[in-house]
């Protein structure tokens, strides 16, 4: 049984989710392989991503610049990547971002 993963973005500085943002999910067992994309809906989610995940080392990375560029804002990031250790076959992964024009945060969710 594999695990599962999912992600959404939160736009802190406007107070809403962040749709349209292309995210790309990585193994990263030696050598860094993409597995999937998605890109955040009206929610600012991306369903479960259409990837087996085994235990291991992974990266999500969230395309930024033009979902800033397209709001008028200007932005330190252009690309925020995120990596992370699945532990647990099976199990559900829940990566949200929480996004600022200079600054980010994110967690383990459920």
């Amino acid at each position: 049984m594999t695990a599962t993963l999912s992600t959404h973005v939160l736009d802190t500085a406007r107070g809403k989710p962040a749709a349209l943002i292309p995210v790309a999910l990585f193994a990263l067992d030696g050598e860094r392989r993409e597995l999937a994309h998605a890109t955040t809906d009206a929610d600012g989610r991306t369903g479960p991503f259409a990837a087996a995940l085994d235990p291991g080392h992974y990266e999500l990375v969230f395309e930024v610049g033009d979902y800033f560029a397209g709001h008028g804002m200007q932005t330190f990031f252009s690309a925020i990547p995120i990596r992370f250790h699945i532990r647990e076959a099976g199990g559900h992964y829940h990566v949200p971002l929480l996004l600022s024009p200079w600054g980010y945060s994110t967690y383990r969710g459920s």
